[in-house]
């Protein structure tokens, strides 16, 4: 790796931006660090993922194979909350494969796609009640969907949760 390439991905984030990894969602980068792995020096983004008391260290060069990505975009903000306004697509398969279905997008880390789940999931007071793996999913991509949504728009996470259920009971109604 030539050492253009390797600043060019390094300046891409700096400490202290909000970072989305596909599998555990927003995190913030606390650092950036130099670590001796194998006998090879490393550079690496410390990433703090608060509410699940964890911290990750991601190699910088290995930053786009694992598929971790700046914050959306406001478009894009907006563009999953209008899939939430969209009829819930329920499909016929058995619930194991759409479960996996749901599972991939939660974890592909696009807003859009973890909207989607959050729309399909969503059970209104008046409709029959989720099964314990159903609650689960929808609670995954409905923190990851909110949690970006504060990030986003600097709000709190229980404020973008409230928008977020409104949308979801104003298209339910």
């Amino acid at each position: 790796m030539t050492k253009k390439s390797k600043t060019q991905k390094r300046s891409e984030f700096r400490a202290n931006d909000y970072v989305v990894y596909p599998a555990h969602g927003v995190g913030k980068i606390v650092s950036i660090e130099e670590r001796d792995v194998a006998g090879l020096k490393l550079e690496m983004f410390v990433i703090s993922f608060e509410k699940d008391k964890m911290t990750l260290r991601v190699p910088t060069a290995k930053v786009a194979s694992t598929g971790m990505r700046g914050l959306s975009s406001p478009d894009v903000v907006g563009k999953a909350m209008d899939t939430l306004k969209g009829r819930a697509k329920v499909k016929r398969a058995m619930w194991s494969r759409r479960a996996m279905e749901y599972e991939a997008k939660i974890n592909s880390g696009d807003l859009i796609s973890i909207a989607e789940v959050v729309r399909d999931l969503f059970r209104a007071e008046d409709q029959p009640e989720q099964s314990y793996s159903e609650r689960q999913l929808f609670e995954a991509a409905f923190e990851r969907l909110t949690r970006e949504l504060a990030a986003v728009e600097r709000i709190a996470e229980d404020a973008a949760a409230k928008r977020v259920e409104g949308v979801l009971v104003k298209r339910a109604a």
